[in-house]
């Protein structure tokens, strides 16, 4: 009986958080993922930066940094004048993948950096397309369509690479 009720009071605790979040602003998702995203993007680029086998995959792990660093602050500045908190960490997915690429090296590391930069770059496609599509915040949505060509160019860099590498996409 203690176990369980710890445990509820656990998912509380991380669930009641999300759920005031997401009551007082119909964007939290969009704002939330976004932040989790952005924050991910520069934390593997500098992984990119410094154990990348490749130059290809070092100089894509310097734009990400640059680029994601810049909209990050852009999207807090922007959740700042509407007095939303963002998150400061990234989600348990991103995490895995890094702490994944972490033990990773050489080739290995480059080829599982390059698909996991894939699938993150069309999923905030995918994310940022939901927002300007079904977003009621007018500012999140501008934030969504200024922001999404900058992430179309990272995913056509990063296909170029995947290509030039042998990766199928």
């Amino acid at each position: 009986m203690i176990k369980k009720m710890k445990g509820t009071l656990l998912v509380l605790m991380f669930i009641l958080p999300a759920a005031v979040f997401a009551a007082s602003n119909p964007d939290a998702f969009f704002y939330k993922n976004a932040a989790e995203d952005g924050i991910a993007e520069v934390a593997a680029g500098r992984l990119a930066q410094d154990k990348g086998n490749s130059q290809p995959v070092k100089d894509f792990g310097a734009m990400m940094v640059r680029d994601h660093s810049a909209a990050n602050e852009q999207l807090q500045s922007l959740a700042a004048s509407k007095n939303i908190t963002l998150p400061t960490g990234t989600s348990v997915g991103r995490m895995a993948t890094k702490a994944k690429l972490e033990v990773l090296s050489g080739d290995t590391f480059d080829r599982s950096y390059v698909r996991s930069q894939i699938s993150a770059h069309r999923q905030t496609i995918d994310l940022f397309h939901k927002e300007m599509s079904f977003g009621q915040d007018a500012d999140a949505k501008a934030y969504a369509a200024a922001t999404l060509p900058t992430v179309r160019s990272h995913l056509k860099a990063i296909i170029a690479i995947a290509t030039d590498m042998g990766i199928g996409v």
